[in-house]
């Protein structure tokens, strides 16, 4: 059923197209030159539409389509890689705004000074794995830390881990007795509620030794909710893993996430260029990319990707 509702929104994707070219072309059938105006706006309507359903074959995993979640980890450094991965939550968080998808912080650990130490967030809507797996990787800033009373250049690493939303009960199945569940209090902000009882939530898959914990919300309830959602992402990323093992193909080419194999670099200091070094796509309007605008790059990836086996 989950193949068949995707099938029939592709479906209806190019039906849509379609459509907009039909009408489109009575249009221009009018031959009104006060039309000239709107005639353009609606080229470059249609070929944007057309370009990004055209890049759609570029998803080879059957998982491309689901809502993704992405996790957002400041490397070391302390305080300066904490701030960098702040300002890459919002960064996507923008990006997701900018695309219509709705986003949500389901788990946030917050740095010491400033920043975070790590952040999950929820990315609903069509093909937000396919778009967002563009980013999985280190991601390297360089730039005069806020934070160096000597105002020095430094060097900051984080990575990002994007994965497919799993559907619960049908992707994969967690057994009870596989589950071990421990609660404590929350830390860091979060009001007297919050530190008072015992709230936060700690799963671990006794299985396979993954630890998923969750303290954003208000409820024990919720806090567990949203970690075994993150929890059978996790463990459907580790069964892509054991098949991409056993036919290499699966999900294309794979990113190593080592700190020493950043795919983007974002230089603020001594010049401004933020360049993807898997695809050499690069612009010098940093301020842009970091409010969300990271279209350019993963179109650029994607390209990269079409006419690679699946």
């Amino acid at each position: 059923m989950l193949k068949l509702a995707e099938q029939k929104r592709v479906v209806e994707r190019w039906r849509g197209l379609d459509k907009q070219a039909s009408d489109f072309a009575e249009l221009v059938s009018l031959e009104d030159s006060s039309l000239e105006a709107e005639i353009e706006s609606e080229v470059e309507k249609l070929a944007s539409r057309l370009d990004e359903l055209e890049l759609e074959g570029a998803f080879s995993s059957e998982y491309d389509s689901r809502s993704a979640i992405l996790s957002i980890h400041a490397g070391a450094g302390g305080t300066e890689s904490q701030d960098w991965a702040q300002m890459l939550m919002r960064m996507y968080l923008r990006w997701a705004e900018r695309r219509g998808y709705k986003a949500e912080i389901l788990d946030m650990s917050p740095g010491e000074e400033a920043g975070v130490k790590s952040v999950v967030i929820g990315v609903n809507g069509d093909y937000a794995t396919g778009y967002l797996k563009s980013e999985h990787g280190v991601h390297r800033l360089v730039r005069l830390s806020p934070f160096d009373a000597d105002h020095a250049r430094h060097t900051s690493f984080v990575l990002v881990e994007v994965l497919p939303e799993a559907e619960a009960d049908v992707d994969v199945k967690i057994a009870p007795d596989d589950l071990k569940v421990d609660v404590f209090r929350s830390s860091g902000p979060g009001g007297q509620h919050m530190q008072k009882t015992s709230t936060a939530v700690r799963l671990t898959h006794l299985p396979t030794g993954l630890v998923v914990s969750c303290q954003s919300e208000r409820s024990q309830r919720q806090n567990k909710e949203i970690a075994l959602k993150i929890l059978r992402s996790r463990l459907l990323e580790l069964e892509l893993a054991k098949r991409a093992e056993e036919r290499a193909r699966l999900k294309g080419k794979r990113i190593a996430a080592g700190w020493g194999n950043q795919i983007r670099s974002y230089v603020l200091h001594p010049y401004k260029m933020v360049k993807d070094h898997r695809t050499e796509h690069q612009t010098s309007d940093t301020d842009a990319v970091l409010d969300g605008e990271l279209d350019g790059f993963i179109t650029a990836y994607l390209r990269s990707r079409l006419g690679e086996e699946a």
